[in-house]
């Protein structure tokens, strides 16, 4: 499971995972990066 903060990410996307400390409200350990939106 990883982060998306601003719900950026999309179906098709490229994205790079980065982990990261356990956010507190969260299990989720792993972050995201896009590398590439959909389509461009």
């Amino acid at each position: 499971m990883a982060h998306d903060e601003t719900n950026a990410c999309g179906i098709g996307d490229v994205v790079k995972i980065v982990e990261t400390r356990p956010f507190p409200s969260a299990s989720a350990g792993w972050s995201l990066e896009i590398v590439q939106k959909a389509g461009e």
